[in-house]
């Protein structure tokens, strides 16, 4: 079977792409037409990862590029070379995609929703009938932020955080449509937030975490060049003048920290799962007999990761005093109001719900479980240069991560 990825640049991608190597001679990239020699970036990111010089050395007759545009129909080729491509594949793997949470719907539909249509397109035309691998996100589920989301679960009752989940959301009502059509399988692997303990680095795809990181940086350093307010208070108002910020950068936290309240909840919960093993897992998912219809699994860590665990990260990186609450504050300093610019990041605080993943445990047993999530390893891959985790001695103890679901 001839394998084809969307995606194989990017974070999980990349991850993915090692796996089917291990599996298949030879796989085909569909890389974005106009972004860069895709086999140097791949060769780079798996050499900066630990991969092994043979398999380096031999990327280049392993790995066939082919340029596409996702949003395009025919993926931007020619009739003929659409048609010889689709012929060609037993198995289309679909990871590629937009994770920007502050994205505009149209804008994301068209490399999520859009780009989707048109894989499944491909995978229609081939002759080989080859299998759709679809990469969703297990945040389909949307606005409801306690209780369990079950894998065989697909509506917009509750609404979405953002416009990132809705046009994933929309994806998956593409996939379910494909097959019932064509009557053919397709697999919908729906991950939680992907971490990675490998410190960042340039020639590196960012992970969701280290876009949460740049966006305090960014913000934090706006509201410090803001104008000084009455009194001087930094990042105020001038005096006599309305500034719809508030007063700045607030240092009422522990040693002067600046103080920022966010919504969020004491008892809430993130699932946080390494991409290494979510990559594994969804390898092995795909190798499963299929149900004929769309087989979908949450691929999701047995253990969830507290807020407080996250609150502590952001705050050592900010560095912040986070302060929970249960409504945005009336008085908002600049920090906050420009935080408040980044809804779909601060929301996930408040969630308590939990992914149910019966199905991945059931049919892989044991080793779907995975090591518990901690603070260090969340600090490593946010970090450049081993830097230690910072420690502050008026810190409360971290809470130890909630029991495995049963």
């Amino acid at each position: 079977m001839h394998v084809a990825l969307t995606g194989a640049t990017g974070f999980l991608g990349l991850r993915l792409l090692r796996r089917l190597l291990d599996r298949h001679g030879s796989v085909t990239v569909l890389a974005h037409a106009g972004t860069g020699d895709a086999l140097h970036r791949i060769t780079r990111s798996f050499a900066l990862t630990g991969a092994p010089p043979a398999l380096l050395a031999r990327l280049p007759e392993r790995l066939r590029v082919v340029e596409t545009d996702l949003e395009l129909p025919r993926l931007g080729l020619s009739s003929r070379a659409f048609r010889e491509l689709a012929d060609g594949l037993g198995a289309i793997w679909h990871s590629a995609g937009s994770i920007h949470l502050e994205g505009d719907l149209p804008v994301l539909r068209r490399t999520n929703v859009e780009g989707t249509r048109h894989v499944l397109e491909l995978a229609a035309a081939g002759c080989g009938e080859p299998v759709v691998r679809h990469v969703s996100t297990a945040f389909v589920a949307g606005r409801r932020r306690t209780g369990v989301a079950y894998e065989d679960e697909l509506g917009d009752g509750d609404g979405f955080e953002n416009a990132y989940e809705r046009s994933k959301y929309e994806a998956e009502l593409l996939v379910h449509a494909w097959s019932g059509e064509h009557g053919r399988p397709a697999l919908v692997l729906r991950p939680s937030i992907l971490v990675s303990d490998v410190p960042p680095h340039p020639e590196l795809p960012a992970h969701p975490l280290q876009v949460v990181e740049r966006i305090l940086r960014d913000a934090r350093r706006t509201a410090a060049l803001a104008p000084a307010g009455p009194g001087g208070a930094p990042g105020g108002p001038p005096s006599g003048a309305a500034g719809p910020a508030g007063p700045g950068l607030r240092a009422s936290g522990p040693e002067g920290r600046a103080r920022v309240r966010t919504v969020g909840h004491p008892h809430g919960r993130l699932n946080l799962l390494p991409v290494e093993h979510a990559a594994d897992v969804m390898v092995r998912l795909a190798e499963l007999p299929s149900s004929r219809g769309v087989d979908t699994y949450h691929v999701v860590h047995d253990r969830d990761v507290p807020v407080s665990t996250v609150v502590t990260l952001l705050e050592r990186l900010g560095p912040l005093s986070i302060e929970l609450v249960d409504a945005k504050p009336e008085d908002p300093s600049a920090l906050e109001a420009l935080l408040d610019f980044y809804p779909g990041i601060t929301a996930y605080l408040a969630h308590r719900r939990r992914f149910d993943d019966t199905r991945v445990r059931t049919r892989l047993g044991p080793s779907a479980l995975c090591a518990p999530v901690g603070l260090d390893q969340l600090w490593s891959g946010l970090v450049p240069g081993g830097e230690a985790l910072p420690r502050q001695p008026d810190a409360p103890p971290l809470l130890p991560p909630p029991a495995p679901y049963a």
